[in-house]
């Protein structure tokens, strides 16, 4: 079971000064709940090497089981610091790709060519696509088969406005996930703020936040297993 973690390689929080990446969590729950139930995890990033880290991420106030596990777990900060350039890979190699969010997605996975076609390879060979958080962001311009945006019709959830608006980014960041998602057509919808919300339509999987990102993981293996074994 192979599975593809995309990562940005995305670091400044707009014009504020202030750094931004991957959120940890988002990472780091996924990638346990994978690997301990076999997953051989490749990550990539479009510039490749070190992944950014989101400082705000990585604070004691959001610790978790998994964020402890990973700054004690060599091998998977070796991945980080080591991530495979995006235009290296072969989506025939993997059976799923997830994506964990950060704000660093609005920036750069938004609009990666790479990244684009990679999702619409995995779309059409109709293997698991998941997103949690701000990583939907990498959909704004991917297609479906016939043409449209892939998200078009779909039920989908990711980072909400009124989340945004609680960290008091909403006029730093270039778009608001929902309303993207939803001027593409999307069928939107999210849960309380701060709770846990996953939703699957087809082979798409997408969480609202952080704290959805085991639970994204957790349904992207029952996706992935059928597959396997069949």
């Amino acid at each position: 079971m192979k599975i593809l973690f995309v990562l940005t390689s995305h670091d400044t929080l707009g014009d504020t000064g202030k750094k931004t990446g991957f959120w940890i969590e988002e990472f780091a729950s996924p990638y346990y709940a994978l690997l301990d139930n076999g997953a051989e995890i490749t990550i990539a990033t479009p510039k490749g090497g070190q992944a950014p880290i989101d400082p705000n991420s990585a604070t004691e106030d959001m610790a978790t089981a998994a964020t402890k596990r990973f700054e004690t777990d060599a091998v998977a900060q070796n991945e980080i610091a080591n991530t495979v350039k995006l235009s290296t890979v072969n989506a025939a190699d993997y059976e799923a790709v997830f994506y964990p969010g950060g704000h660093g997605p609005l920036w750069d996975l938004a609009n990666d060519e790479t990244s684009i076609k990679l999702i619409e390879t995995f779309n059409a060979a109709k293997k698991p696509i998941g997103f949690v958080c701000h990583a939907p962001a990498a959909l704004k311009h991917v297609k479906n088969v016939e043409g449209f945006p892939l998200v078009k019709g779909k039920n989908v959830t990711g980072f909400s406005n009124s989340e945004e608006a609680a960290v008091q980014l909403t006029e730093v960041v270039p778009f608001l996930v929902e309303d993207m998602l939803k001027q593409n057509g999307g069928h939107y919808s999210k849960g309380d703020d701060w709770g846990v919300h996953v939703v699957t339509d087809g082979n798409l999987i997408t969480g609202q936040n952080p704290a959805s990102s085991e639970l994204v993981a957790e349904t992207l293996l029952k996706v992935i297993k059928p597959l396997i074994n069949d």
